[in-house]
């Protein structure tokens, strides 16, 4: 059976599926390892890694052509997927609300796993791209925009005076935001955050940060642990909440999302006026259009002094790293899937997992 990866457009993607680490995991479970040539040049893995592991070294059509099981990053194009042989298996993280009439398309003729789909159970956590993904964007976001602040972080007593210790606001309190505050705390800040999921105060507090309540607020939590939409009573409350704070904060890392929908507006122009000049916005949600007023995917927006910096693709600074752990996540997902005893996939609907993941 063959596991195949070919390149991706390097100038939108630079992490790769799988590495010659990861490459050597397949082998030793039965499987045949197929990737494109050059694939990881630009990470400074040269194909000669692969080879040693035991993987081919093959076109971009072959691979399409022959794998059985084809791993990728994100959802290829019809080009490719028109040469993809029938009932073979596609998975990744193919942002299902972007790519759905795509999918719709080819779902009939290769079984597609979308993998921000997991559910969040234990047994599937060795497998959570999200998490993976989202611990390296929040430490990545905290040492990006702490560049761009003009300011010293921690503080700082000298002969000639103190510095005071930065400010930071972490808006959302999941895996990224959480790995925010542990850097930024790391790092000497003061750390404030605010979350809609009330089970987040604890997990803000045990890494020092201060956690701040909406008066009155519920548990905004879904029964598989993300976040859902607020009301507009609990959205008002925030904001004043959020207003009010925001005039003493010098560095905000937003990462509030909501799974299938439109990034909630958190941040609006009002309370952007009232922070002081020099701050940063480090929108991490630019993608699904923003927590903050004026957030613009890739660029940096600059109003009335206050910065506000819009990074899509945040961890194709740490290509490395998400390589290495999305790797990781996809063979632990693969395993699942495979029947070694007979060789063959078993896409059991029984699985959880396997249910969840696969698109229908």
């Amino acid at each position: 059976m063959i596991i195949g990866s070919v390149s991706e457009n390097k100038s939108l993607e630079k992490r790769i599926s799988i590495t010659p680490e990861i490459s050597k995991k397949y082998i030793a479970n039965g499987f045949k390892v197929k990737v494109e040539k050059g694939i990881a040049d630009h990470l400074g893995i040269k194909d000669e890694e692969f080879v040693k592991e035991g993987c081919d070294l093959d076109t971009k059509e072959n691979i399409l052509k022959e794998a059985n099981i084809l791993l990728q990053m994100n959802f290829p194009s019809e080009e490719d997927l028109n040469k993809i042989k029938e009932k073979n298996i596609l998975i990744g993280n193919f942002n299902l609300n972007n790519n759905q009439e795509k999918i719709n398309k080819y779902k009939n003729k290769v079984s597609i796993f979308s993998l921000e789909m997991l559910p969040r159970i234990t047994r599937a956590q060795s497998m959570d791209i999200l998490s993976s993904q989202a611990n390296l964007a929040g430490y990545k976001a905290v040492v990006d925009s702490f560049s761009l602040f003009k300011r010293a972080i921690p503080m700082m007593m000298t002969a000639a005076g103190t510095i005071p210790a930065a400010k930071v606001l972490v808006v959302g309190a999941g895996v990224a935001g959480l790995q925010a505050i542990a850097t930024a705390k790391r790092m000497g800040a003061i750390v404030f955050a605010t979350d809609v999921r009330l089970a987040s105060k604890e997990q803000v507090e045990s890494l020092g940060g201060k956690f701040l309540v909406v008066e009155g607020s519920e548990n905004l939590e879904t029964e598989g642990g993300y976040a859902k939409e607020a009301s507009d009573d609990f959205k008002k409350k925030q904001e004043n909440l959020i207003l009010e704070t925001l005039k003493k904060i010098d560095v905000v890392i937003c990462t509030a999302l909501i799974p299938g929908k439109k990034a909630p507006k958190i941040i609006n122009e009002n309370m952007i006026n009232n922070m002081q000049p020099g701050s940063v916005i480090y929108d991490l949600a630019a993608s699904q259009g923003g927590n903050a007023a004026f957030t613009k995917a890739d660029e940096i927006v600059e109003k009335n002094g206050v910065m506000i910096v819009g990074d899509s693709v945040i961890l194709n600074k740490l290509p490395v790293s998400a390589s290495n752990l999305y790797a990781k996540n996809l063979f632990n997902f693969v395993l699942n899937l495979y029947d070694k005893k007979n060789n063959k996939i078993n896409i059991n609907m029984e699985d959880e997992i396997i249910l969840k993941t696969l698109v229908k």
